[in-house]
């Protein structure tokens, strides 16, 4: 029986479900929010100064050289994912009605998540550098792209922000990464010799982040007026578009003729969306009283991806060396 369990039930995504239903259910002050807060982008500092403590320099620049990778996670991003999204927010209209509706499109019109793309992708043993460099890159492009996709596809007005979400990608993801390279001739070899170190490190900061992203919605009073039966709908169209991007992203690299380590980051960059991108986005580019409504496709979706991915890469990590050369 514990060899099924052990098999079967992966620690992590037991610890992740937990996380999330703790922020559901467990009220947090505003002063603590804070401290949460501030927490998690201490530890997602700390994340990619250790990502580029790891990795050799030689690897970051295979990584943005790498044209198709980089090529089909944008893709992936800004044109599978938005024409999926128009299609899904078309048909389910008449079952969520105009707002929820216009949050799944919004959802689909975000970059993709850093922190937990370059974190499962570690797990799952793929391309890291790759990783952190498209999802980086998207995030980027997304500061410009998204409101534009916004603007376009919702007529929507007021899309002014985005150098803020820029501010922070650099100062929390791109300044410790490249920190990290600097003492990376130093340390490499240490950091490089403890891979439980940073697999504690993956697995630990995305619990601290889901935890500070469900609690906040929380406080937020997002969940208000939203049945029980809307978020059972939202997570099913969310695992309909999940499925659709991780099948497109999957084979997409085999079509690519990726090697399997490209096709993990692919995946994992590929078939996501940015939760902390997308809160503040839908804060500026749409009223208040519309804001909170759109967010909440966004919320789901984001719980949905962490577990789905969270189990995706368990299994790739499992896999064994002679099938990843295939």
């Amino acid at each position: 029986m514990r060899q099924v369990l052990k098999q079967w039930v992966d620690p992590f995504v037991v610890a992740l479900v937990a996380t999330m239903v703790l922020g559901l259910v467990v009220p947090v002050p505003a002063d603590v929010q804070r401290v949460v807060d501030m927490v998690a982008d201490v530890a997602v500092a700390v994340l990619f100064l250790v990502y580029g403590m790891r990795l050799s320099t030689s690897e970051v620049w295979s990584g943005l050289r790498n044209v198709r990778l980089q090529g089909g996670i944008l893709v992936s991003t800004y044109v599978v994912f938005p024409l999926v999204g128009l299609a899904v927010s078309w048909a389910v209209t008449p079952v969520l009605g105009a707002p929820l509706a216009a949050g799944v499109l919004f959802l689909s019109l975000l970059p993709s998540t850093v922190q937990s793309s370059v974190a499962f992708t570690s797990v799952a043993r793929g391309n890291i550098a790759g990783a952190i460099c498209g999802a980086t890159v998207s995030n980027v492009v997304g500061m410009v792209v998204t409101p534009l996709l916004v603007l376009w596809f919702m007529s929507s007005s007021g899309a002014t922000g985005g150098l803020s979400g820029l501010r922070d990608v650099l100062l929390h993801l791109l300044a410790p990464f490249l920190i990290g390279q600097v003492l990376q001739p130093f340390v490499g070899r240490w950091v490089r010799a403890r891979r439980r170190l940073t697999l504690s490190v993956d697995r630990g900061t995305i619990l601290i982040v889901v935890f500070g992203a469900v609690a906040a919605a929380t406080s937020a009073g997002v969940w208000a007026g939203i049945s029980g039966w809307t978020i059972l709908a939202l997570v099913g169209i969310s695992a309909v578009i999940l499925a659709v991007l991780l099948a497109v992203t999957w084979w997409g690299g085999a079509g690519l003729r990726l090697g399997v380590e490209d096709r993990i980051a692919l995946l994992m960059c590929g078939s996501k969306k940015s939760l902390a991108t997308g809160l503040p986005m839908a804060a500026v580019l749409f009223p208040v009283a519309v804001a909170g409504t759109v967010a909440v496709p966004v919320i789901v979706f984001h719980q949905l991806q962490l577990v789905v991915c969270a189990v995706l890469a368990r299994r790739l990590a499992l896999r064994s060396e002679p099938s990843a050369e295939k």
